[in-house]
């Protein structure tokens, strides 16, 4: 079983806005020592700031695999051990495809996918040198099901899904007592998509509903102590699983209509020019976007999907536990 939360030294890659960075402070709020990474020291060290001497900030560049392997190293030397990884680190470019360029496609799979296998790669030893944990990566709803001008964002989403879950399998196999959770969210009100590269003329907008990010924070701190196989936060994710499960052609017709479209991939206001494809938006970082819309702040369907274990969960858990013997 895992640690109590008070217990835990936890790393939190994208510690600097958005669910990172409400996600660093929630664990610290719970007792955790946390080690917050981000491409941008100052909003790390405000973060640091907040929280106390339980937390330290190691500036690090997800994409740079040297340094998240110095990273893991700079968790150790502080705190001993890791228990709880979260990746939560990510970028964004909108645009029709044939009008965003190759290399911010490459740019968004190396920030967004090979991240996480970076970040997966350093961690693994040192959660077993630790006797075991959890590693908990911030996907997206749009890893099941993508929308018009979101490519690269979606592609690198369907890349993490299909990297956690052959991760969960092979540690089943081996016995290793470290769980994996994919997080999957709806539409969160954060600074992400006003730090996404547009090719729009416009900026991108969350899809309505549109959900606080303490409830995708919640859910991480749940499933360090909790693990579960995937959570979806926010009560629309039922939709897109339902919808590409049982009519994918009649939601590829709904998002073909111009006007539904452009709703659902933009907002009103011209592109500000900023964004955090190839460098940091510098600044002390913010955990809320700037949606004008209403934010709900609650999901029962998610508490759910939190706390309930599925069948196959407590069956591969035991597949584990013989392995292990």
């Amino acid at each position: 079983m895992p640690k109590p939360l008070s217990e835990q030294v936890v790393v939190v890659v994208g510690a600097s806005s958005g669910i990172g960075r409400v996600t660093a402070l929630r664990f610290a709020a719970r007792g955790a020592r946390v080690v917050c990474a981000a491409r941008n020291a100052q909003a790390l060290d405000a973060v640091v700031a907040e929280i106390g001497d339980r937390a330290v900030a190691v500036p690090t560049d997800i994409a740079d695999e040297t340094a998240v392997r110095a990273l893991v190293r700079a968790a150790e030397e502080r705190f001993g051990r890791i228990d709880t990884w979260v990746t939560a680190a990510g970028v964004g470019v909108v645009g029709r495809v044939e009008d965003v360029p190759a290399a911010e496609f490459d740019r968004v799979m190396r920030v967004n996918f090979l991240g996480h296998v970076h970040a997966v790669q350093a961690v693994l030893p040192a959660l077993r040198r630790a006797g075991g944990g959890a590693i908990i990566g911030i996907a997206s709803i749009e890893g099941v099901r993508s929308v018009p001008w979101q490519a690269p964002y979606a592609a690198s989403k369907f890349a993490l899904r299909a990297l956690y879950d052959s991760l969960r399998v092979e540690l089943a196999q081996s016995g290793d007592p470290i769980k994996v959770t994919t997080i999957m969210p709806a539409a969160i009100d954060t600074p992400f998509f006003e730090h996404s590269r547009t090719h729009l003329g416009e900026l991108p907008r969350p899809l309505p509903p549109v959900y606080a990010p303490e409830l995708v924070a919640d859910a991480v701190v749940t499933a360090a102590e909790h693990p579960r196989r995937e959570v979806p936060v926010g009560g629309s994710t039922a939709a897109f699983f339902l919808g590409q499960r049982l009519f994918p052609a009649m939601t590829d017709a709904l998002l073909s209509v111009r006007g539904l479209a452009a709703y659902v991939s933009r907002k009103s206001g011209p592109d500000n020019g900023v964004d955090n494809l190839d460098r940091t938006v510098e600044g002390p970082g913010r955990v809320s976007g700037s949606y004008p819309g209403r934010v709900i702040g609650r999901s029962p369907f998610t508490v759910l999907a939190s706390r309930i274990p599925r069948p196959g969960e407590l069956l591969t858990a035991a597949v584990a536990r013989l392995n292990r013997r």
